[in-house]
């Protein structure tokens, strides 16, 4: 949880006390919405990463990472990625949002050169 969500609520839970003992103002209100104004995500930045399998802990093999509708390109070498895993991204905040399909994975006729491919978010 970012610092600054944290402040949102202790501001909440200080304007409910306020509340609950007559005492809350406009400015105890108005600070609560300029956190939370602050705290809201601005950019949502999306990170495809192929793996050997289905296992989240498993190699990248393949990855692109797009922030701010641009494409960012990654280091040339894969010893060099931001992330070796997708556990990796996930413990430096990145949501899945979308698990590898494994229907295409039983079909014999698509070729899985780039392996199982996961699709994370983060907000920004």
């Amino acid at each position: 949880m970012s610092e600054s969500w944290k402040a949102c609520q202790l501001q909440a839970a200080h304007c409910l006390d306020a509340f609950r003992n007559q005492r809350l103002s406009e400015t105890d209100l108005t600070h609560l919405g300029a956190l939370i104004s602050s705290a809201q995500p601005r950019c949502q930045s999306l990170l495809y990463l192929q793996v050997r399998n289905t296992n989240p802990g498993s190699q990248v093999v393949g990855m692109s990472q797009f922030s701010g509708g641009r494409m960012l390109e990654p280091p040339a070498d894969p010893a060099d990625w931001p992330y070796q895993s997708v556990l990796a991204a996930i413990e430096d905040g990145w949501r899945v949002v979308c698990f590898p399909n494994l229907a295409l994975l039983m079909h014999e006729a698509i070729p899985q050169t780039l392996g199982c491919e996961f699709v994370l978010e983060k907000w920004i």
